[in-house]
């Protein structure tokens, strides 16, 4: 398929650039595959779109604040560090701003000293490999020093790194937030929990590859970037009754969408406990094997998320929908609006 059956039309204003004070009141758009209709409500609602029986499927990765500014100890030029996943211990794979000054041995330092890194390898990619120093615990300097890496199209701060959190965020190492659930708040959580529908948690580590646009025009030669998945044995004997029981999996977002439809695809249908690399590519045409529901946020036109999407439910009735969110002004990415396609 071509990149430019993914494009629409999408002003820069309804680019959100601070979440809503009431995580619960942004907008959601429902699209019913089967009867191809949409209907304009707020997240709240979702709660009447659940029935008992149903299953939440969401995303518990935490983000790191993965972006530090420190300075070269031999000159003091600035540079801009972004944390993409550990390697092993205190060695990390990054990005690194402006690259060319960064070469194997520079090191950099970061808090008056508190953080040091020692570049040990330079990728073909232009990505680093530095080795960290420090005294203490590793999460509790980053935490310190470090910044929430917002998504490149958001440019206010964020006073609250909270608010770039899911609620039930809890396994440490994302670059970027599972945004479909940042709509959740503990309160709505329990109203649905009360309602008979069940939750369970699968981990993505979120990479900054996410962002990465396809910059091929035929979609099937692009390369999708891999990211660290784990689901427990807990959660897939739970999974697997719901589906037993003709429950709906509902998955709050791409990312533990494409959890899941790894893990099916790799072991003929059946959900089971696994850990490992995705670097699934899922577009039109594409037969899922392991949801029947998905919550999901306005994503960038000609994305990797947007042909997911599409391949869900439909390339043409997405790009209606998004138009008809456009026409209705609904917030766009990370801190915007929402849909749920049933």
């Amino acid at each position: 398929m071509d990149i430019k059956d993914f494009d629409f039309d999408l002003p820069e204003r309804l680019i959100a650039q601070t979440p809503l004070t009431d995580r619960t009141s942004s907008r959601l758009l429902i699209l019913d595959r089967e009867k191809q209709t949409m209907d304009h409500k707020h997240f709240s609602n979702i709660i009447d779109y659940l029935e008992p029986g149903d299953c939440l499927v969401l995303n518990d990765t935490r983000v790191l604040p993965a972006r530090l500014y420190g300075s070269k100890e031999d000159t003091g030029g600035k540079v801009e560090v972004l944390l993409l996943h550990q390697q092993e211990g205190d060695i990390w794979e990054v990005l690194v701003k402006p690259a060319k000054r960064i070469k194997e041995g520079t090191v950099i330092t970061f808090g008056d000293g508190k953080l040091t890194a020692t570049c040990i390898d330079v990728q073909e990619h232009g990505g680093r490999i530095l080795r960290f120093d420090y005294q203490g615990i590793f999460l509790e300097v980053l935490n310190e020093l470090g910044e929430m890496p917002l998504p490149p199209y958001i440019k206010e701060q964020l006073p609250d790194k909270e608010r770039y959190q899911t609620v039930y965020a809890k396994e440490e190492g994302s670059a970027a937030a599972p945004t479909a659930g940042l709509h959740f708040t503990r309160e709505l959580l329990q109203q649905i929990q009360d309602k008979g529908v069940e939750l369970a948690f699968i981990t993505l580590h979120v990479g900054l590859g996410t962002f990465r646009p396809v910059s091929v025009d035929s979609i099937e030669e692009h390369d999708m970037h891999a990211e660290l998945y784990h689901m427990t044995q807990e959660t897939a004997e739970q999974l697997n009754k719901v589906k037993e029981q003709g429950g709906r999996i509902i998955s709050v977002g791409t990312t533990s969408t494409r959890t899941l439809e790894t893990i099916a695809r790799d072991h003929d249908g059946e959900l089971v406990a696994a850990s490992g690399w995705t670097d699934i590519f899922i577009y039109p045409p594409y037969t899922f094997k392991a949801i029947d529901g998905l919550i999901t946020n306005f994503h960038l036109p000609k994305s990797t998320l947007i042909m997911l999407v599409s391949a869900f439910a439909g390339q043409s009735f997405v790009l209606d929908a998004y138009r008809e969110a456009v026409k209705q002004e609904y917030r766009f990415f990370s801190f915007g609006d929402a849909m749920f396609i049933k």
